[in-house]
């Protein structure tokens, strides 16, 4: 009987835990021609297919036929190192905004990939998915002022993300 007991009432803490996260609200509109282009990595919550990147950027464009091709490339090591892509493709899962998308790389497996939140002048995105296992700070330069990354960083825990598990993404200097 103890160990039913143990048993639920962990299930119980799991459930609790995860219900005890907000929905992840996304921008109103997303116009998917001014999202076109590359954007930089400015930081992100590390994730394994990205270790030892560098000089991380995503470049996207239309697909003939629909959607959107996603190239994504890196330094590895240093800004130095071998370069490294990655092609997949990203699909619109909610047209009435444009907000939400999966993005694949891998043959039939699909992510969650949410703009949170969208500078007017799309110089500057942040992107999530709904767990808050993946976050993305990018943005149409190597780097972003001071008051702009302030900004985004005192949003992100009403949005249920830590600053403090970013990883800084080194950039080349373009001076």
């Amino acid at each position: 009987m103890k160990d039913w007991s143990a048993a639920l009432l962990m299930f119980s803490v799991a459930v609790a835990a995860v219900a005890k996260v907000p929905p992840l609200p996304v921008v109103e509109e997303v116009d998917l021609d001014r999202y076109l282009g590359t954007w930089f990595e400015i930081a992100s919550y590390p994730a394994w297919f990205a270790k030892n990147c560098t000089g991380v950027t995503a470049e996207y464009s239309l697909r003939e036929g629909g959607g959107i091709s996603v190239v994504n490339r890196c330094y590895k090591g240093a800004l130095d190192g071998k370069l490294k892509e990655a092609r997949g493709r990203a699909k619109v899962v909610d047209p009435e905004t444009n907000a939400k998308l999966k993005v694949s790389f891998f043959g039939p497996f699909w992510g969650n990939y949410w703009i949170l939140e969208l500078d007017p002048d799309y110089q500057w995105v942040v992107v999530g998915e709904p767990k808050r296992k993946y976050l993305w700070i990018l943005s149409r330069t190597p780097t972003l002022d001071k008051a702009t990354l302030d900004g985004i960083l005192s949003r992100l825990p009403e949005k249920g993300y830590s600053s403090d598990r970013l990883q800084w993404t080194p950039q080349p200097d373009t001076d």
